[in-house]
């Protein structure tokens, strides 16, 4: 069960409503018989459910996108696989309807864990979209183009100008010549402050991947950027800004070599680069509508049973291999099953706690999971009376306490929003993510995770107008119909506050308590986005990465001669090869980049 909450702007909140959050997913298909066998008799005694004898019995424990993702490629090469989830289908990508709100045949008020990006340098995730049937095509279809990225500062609006092409080719020198002239556009940041941060990025860009494994992977990108040196206008618009909108961390716990990369992939899907598609990409409707329940019912006709509220609690682990896994179903009865194959498809924190000591015995990298962090980025939706799109894209609000970013929703959906949602006063939805919860905010001098759900919706309002243009009359009460603070977050405001969908951080030195989607324990797998995978972010593409990497670890163990599913990397230059090797040569002698600069010194 989990508790929702929406108000009406101004008004007595609408009565607290309590529902099942696995009704959503048993709406779109999903399979939810008893555990108990085909004539829901329960046994006296937990009861194991026989493994297949040709070794294609699949067990996955999570339907967040490394389980889906998982069950996806194994389910198209035949095999038999089951997918049990203790909340909803989908995981943290999935649409989160706010209930109570349909009025007049229309469908509940959209929401999202927070708002929904799919940069240009996903591969990996596009590729499974276009795989899923939706009308005369496919889901991949509903991806539509946005505007790169804007950002709010100080009152300002500051955009990146797209080059059609990089004057004199492609170079560290013409990138920097580029960079410098999008950053210093409409910002006072010293000169000689940006063109230290594009000596950094550089730096980065040219390492070899010796540096970038064994130097940038173990600092903070606050280190690396020198950012307590500099001023406040710095460490607002390059430093911060990077690490709270991407991963929802702070510079000092973020590690350079995940941002770094994501800043690389990203200029280089914005140059029109490699393989990558436009550098901002959206869905043309809500994440469920257009894609979720799409993927789930075609799952579901391949043969993909899911089993929604059942939560694993452990497993039975005995010679060397997985025997069962332990679960409870939707009424708290407890049982096991059996299968060949036992995918953890969950997230860190509900694994961890879960692992026997001789699991972890028998393969160290399990017991190193516990050493990993995650924080909070969660979502507010708030639902406007009319269409108000603040920039036709996302937003970053750079400067905020609470590291806010957005988007205008209705702008890119193909349905008619006061038409197919809510009561039919509600015609927007500006979706944002709250990614820092630990700094005090302008209006009451709280955390996020000290103020009630009203308290933060009010902070949230507070701060987006206090840096956008005009944000006053851009954004006025009156022009605000409701709200919808993320549901995962409970007991708000109180020193029990907890976050149900925590996200992994990418900590220094976290890539060495990372593991390997294959584990020593040979018929026990992982597929969730806190997997070694090549984007290094938890993200969506990481997820289906991971769940790709698994099936294929699967594909061998049963001996199977299918096809293996198609894994992505991201992007670099072959004009840049000679400078990765020139950099691993100097990084073995103790050398510094040759791009990289000293910090000045500021007074």
């Amino acid at each position: 069960m989990a508790e929702q909450e929406i108000h009406d702007n101004g008004q007595s909140g609408i009565n607290r409503r309590r529902f099942v959050t696995g009704a959503l997913a048993t709406a779109a298909g999903a399979a939810t018989g008893p555990l108990w066998g085909a004539e829901g008799a329960r046994a006296a005694a937990p009861a194991l459910l026989s493994a297949s004898v040709t070794g294609r019995k699949v067990a996955i424990f999570g339907a967040g996108m490394g389980g889906l993702s998982t069950a996806h490629e194994l389910a198209e090469r035949g095999f038999e696989v089951t997918v049990y989830e203790r909340k909803v289908l989908g995981g943290k990508s999935r649409s989160i309807p706010v209930p109570g709100t349909a009025a007049g045949g229309r469908k509940d008020l959209p929401g999202e864990h927070g708002f929904r990006f799919f940069p240009g340098f996903y591969q990996n995730l596009p590729d499974t979209m276009s795989r899923i049937p939706f009308g005369s095509g496919t889901v991949r279809d509903n991806l539509v183009a946005a505007s790169l990225t804007a950002i709010a500062y100080r009152k300002k609006f500051l955009r990146v100008p797209i080059p059609s092409e990089l004057g004199g080719g492609l170079t560290p020198e013409a990138i920097q010549d580029y960079l410098r002239s999008a950053l210093i556009a409409g910002t006072t940041i010293p000169l000689t402050q940006v063109n230290f941060f594009l000596s950094k990025m550089i730096t980065f860009i040219t390492s070899g991947p010796r540096r970038k494994l064994g130097q940038w992977e173990n600092m903070s990108f606050s280190d690396f950027t020198k950012a307590d040196l500099m001023s406040v206008e710095y460490r607002e618009l390059l430093s911060r800004m990077f690490t709270a909108s991407l991963v929802a961390a702070q510079p000092d716990r973020a590690n350079t070599r995940t941002i770094a990369m994501m800043f690389e992939a990203l200029l280089y899907s914005a140059l029109g680069l490699g393989p990558y598609g436009p550098p901002d990409q959206v869905l043309n409707g809500p994440s469920n509508d257009v894609w979720i329940d799409p993927w789930i019912t075609y799952l579901t006709g391949l043969g993909v049973q899911f089993k929604v509220g059942w939560t694993a609690t452990g497993f039975d682990y005995s010679g060397g291999r997985i025997t069962g896994a332990r679960v409870t179903d939707p009424t708290g009865a407890a049982g096991t099953v059996t299968a060949d194959h036992y995918v953890a498809a969950m997230p860190i924190e509900r694994l961890t706690p879960i692992l026997s000591t001789a699991m972890k015995s028998a393969d160290p990298q399990l017991a190193r999971l516990s050493h990993l962090d995650t924080d909070w980025m969660n979502g507010v939706m708030i639902y406007l009376k009319e269409p108000r799109p603040i920039v036709e894209g996302h937003l970053v609000y750079a400067g905020t306490p609470w590291a806010l970013t957005s988007i205008s929703q209705a702008q890119f959906w193909t349905t008619d929003f006061p038409a197919t949602y809510g009561d039919g006063a509600a015609k927007d939805c500006l979706s944002l993510d709250l990614s820092d919860w630990n700094t005090p905010g302008i209006l009451f001098g709280k955390t996020a995770k000290q103020c009630t759900r009203p308290q933060i919706v009010q902070e949230v309002l507070a701060q987006v107008r206090a840096v956008t243009p005009n944000g006053d009359q851009l954004l006025p009460d009156s022009l605000v119909h409701s709200w919808f603070v993320d549901p995962a977050i409970s007991g708000e405001g109180t020193p029990a506050v907890a976050n149900d969908e925590p996200l992994l951080i990418n900590s220094p030195s976290s890539w060495a308590n990372r593991p390997e989607s294959t584990t020593r324990i040979p018929n026990f797998y992982l597929a969730a986005d806190y997997v070694r995978n090549n984007i290094n972010l938890a993200t969506m593409e990481g997820g289906n990465e991971a769940g790709r990497t698994t099936a294929n670890a699967i594909l061998d163990a049963a001996g199977s001669s299918a096809t293996k599913a198609k894994l992505y990397d991201l992007y670099l230059p072959r004009e840049f090869k000679s400078l990765y090797d020139l950099d691993d040569v100097r990084y073995q002698l103790g050398l510094p980049n040759k791009f990289d600069l000293l910090a000045p010194y500021w007074p």
